[in-house]
């Protein structure tokens, strides 16, 4: 099979294709055709060699997020069968043509989702269904979200407004209209952001940061307790201020419920060659860009 790996750490130009061994499921994994693979800032960090607890081994695959067909099953599977459209969390593999996962993972693609989409949505979904949990957020909030045009907050934004929240989302100024369209307030992030806030007439009570930065100061200047700020980007400033880091784990229970909700996420595609690779890292380590980046690696 190909799939995309990196010999050394590095930038994105470290990436390329490869001819690897195609993987065997064992007795509780399904074997899964990917057709489409996203693409989010844990890569970038593993490719990058930042994150301390993840050891490369060279040539490294990558890749956390895929959907696709299953072509075998495991001897225990049961809840899964061959030919189903499934999607889901994977780890260090994604970006390739095969990959292997637990069955207890795996999560039926509805029938709406095309394969682009739906591999876009398995981590935001994850992420932003886990942090508004943990928030403890309710129709009676204001949530602010930092970068909320951005594929975790695309989700935050509508998961919060189906809530009966109401949201002040932060964006480039090219992002207020998306943001409109998804029933959130937009201001533009910097220095101003504060008086753009109290501009709004709305009064923050809880905050989600998908930014970093100065996200969590500015929060704690609006008034919103620490208890009730969350970060997924910034343990450091979270620690300097009491905040909460809201990075909750995988669940495919929780997948499924966010899929099956009426949920849009832009997609932004890249070929699964050398070139779209190295252009979807570039894209995701921008950090500018609306909804999600992911490779198209096979159409049906």
């Amino acid at each position: 099979m190909r799939a995309a790996v990196f010999d050394r750490y590095g930038p994105p130009d470290v990436l390329r294709i490869a001819e690897l061994p195609d993987p065997e499921p064992g007795p509780d994994e399904v074997l899964v055709r990917v057709y489409a693979a996203g693409v989010q800032p844990f890569d970038i960090a593993v490719r990058n060699g930042t994150m301390p607890w993840v050891q490369a081994k060279f040539p490294q695959q990558i890749g956390q997020e895929y959907s696709g067909v299953v072509e075998r099953i495991g001897s225990n599977v049961v809840n899964i069968r061959q030919g189903d459209e499934v999607l889901g969390s994977t780890m260090l593999n994604g970006v390739a043509e095969l990959v292997t996962v637990k069955a207890e993972n795996v999560v039926i693609k509805p029938k709406n989702r095309d394969y682009n989409t739906a591999a876009g949505l398995v981590a935001a979904s994850q992420t932003a269904s886990g942090a508004l949990t943990e928030l403890n957020l309710t129709a009676d909030d204001v949530i602010l979200i930092h970068a909320a045009a951005g594929s975790v907050g695309t989700i935050a934004t509508q998961l919060a407004t189906q809530t009966g929240a109401k949201v002040i989302g932060t964006a480039s100024q090219d992002n207020h209209d998306y943001l409109r369209q998804l029933n959130a307030v937009p201001v533009p992030y910097g220095k101003n952001l504060i008086e753009a806030i109290r501009s709004t007439s709305l009064t923050p009570t809880v905050a989600l940061d998908a930014a970093g930065g100065e996200s969590i100061a500015q929060s704690v200047a609006l008034g919103i307790p620490p208890n009730r700020i969350g970060t997924i980007v910034d343990d450091k400033a979270a620690a300097e201020h009491g905040a909460l880091v809201v990075r909750a784990g995988r669940s495919p229970q929780r997948l499924a419920e966010v899929i099956a909700k009426d949920i849009v996420m832009p997609i932004r595609t890249y070929a699964f060659d050398d070139d779209g690779i190295v252009e979807a890292h570039r894209k995701v380590e921008s950090r500018h860009g609306r909804g999600k980046v992911v490779i198209t690696v096979a159409t049906r």
